[in-house]
């Protein structure tokens, strides 16, 4: 059994090998890889990515990439073009072939295939004389020294490189094309990270109820409000117009500052000219605002009028905390 400090040790020169493999890609990044983007921009068709072993494990992660950046792709296992699924493949699609070596036999079979078809072929290869390289309308190169194997057999450095360069495709891709983070969010709906994009304020704060009370009105009218409403807070209004807020908070500190409790009215507690935000904002801007400032409501206001109130709560129940 190896000791810590050697298991540490391997997997540092596992790093430090894959580190050297990916330095070496930038001494051959040249106008090829320029070439292969605007091929891929002028195409008005799919790419269609294929590969062999782990080289298409690769090039389905690659296809995934370039969908959600706004390059529609499709994943082709070589082995499967050449038994029938080469039927996906249109006259204006473009090809990237991933290969190590360039030389491995279903790729052989189909570059003939692919060249007959007349499709724009582009390959991200680790031998440059191949069959594979010599038969490319751009050859990228991803040759490394030497896998992070000890045996220099199994895929790693050789797999980080395509990785690489397959995402190196999709960012140049995706500034070509000026994809916003709005286009992000239209591919990317679901989980926390759509949510980010594009979940505004008014998709949730319209489901509570909407506190609010006059500035003449008293301390007793402003707690049953605020707890009404289960929002910890209510709005001080003089017709729509938000004059102020009061937090169960400023309940709190008023009853410690203030021994005449039959005196007070909303406007002598409340915080005037609140934070507040509008309907059509993103929700993880009303969730910094609440951070900037430690609270945990903000109004809502529409051509400054009182709509209602969002609540921390409400964002922590979408999960986008």
């Amino acid at each position: 059994m190896k000791t810590n400090s050697e298991i540490i040790q391997i997997a540092s020169q596992v790093i430090n090998n894959e580190i050297n493999a990916l330095a070496g890609l930038l001494k051959v990044l040249g106008n090829e890889f320029a070439e292969a983007v605007k091929l891929i921009l002028a195409c008005e068709g799919k790419v269609i990515v294929s590969g062999v072993g782990k080289s298409a494990t690769i090039a389905q992660k690659m296809v995934a990439t370039f969908n959600s950046t706004g390059t529609t792709a499709v994943f082709l296992h070589a082995a499967d073009a050449i038994h029938g699924d080469l039927g996906v493949i249109r006259d204006e699609d473009i090809i990237i072939l991933l290969s190590k070596s360039g030389e491995t036999p279903e790729i052989r079979v189909l570059i003939p295939l692919l060249k007959a078809r007349k499709n724009k072929l582009i390959s991200i290869v680790g031998n440059t004389q191949s069959y594979l390289a010599l038969q490319s309308d751009v050859a990228l190169d991803s040759t490394v020294p030497r896998e992070a194997c000890p045996n220099n057999l199994a895929p790693t450095a050789s797999t980080t490189a395509q990785l690489v360069i397959g995402d190196a495709l999709a960012v140049c891709l995706l500034e070509c094309r000026g994809f916003t983070a709005e286009d992000f969010a239209k591919v990317h709906p679901g989980g926390a990270l759509g949510k980010q994009l594009y979940l505004r304020v008014d998709d949730i704060f319209l489901k509570n109820q909407v506190p609010f009370v006059g500035p003449e009105d008293d301390l007793t009218k402003i707690i049953v409000e605020i707890s009404a409403k289960r929002l910890g807070a209510t709005a001080v209004l003089d017709h729509d117009i938000l004059l102020g807020i009061i937090t169960d908070g400023d309940l709190r500190r008023m009853l410690i500052n203030n021994p005449r409790l039959d005196q007070i009215k909303a406007s002598d507690i409340m915080t005037k000219n609140p934070k507040h935000v509008e309907p059509g904002a993103l929700v993880v801007d009303a969730l910094e605002t609440m951070r900037r400032f430690n609270i945990t409501q903000l109004p809502v206001v529409e051509a400054g009028k009182y709509k209602g109130v969002i609540h921390l709560h409400d964002i922590i129940k979408e999960g986008i905390i």
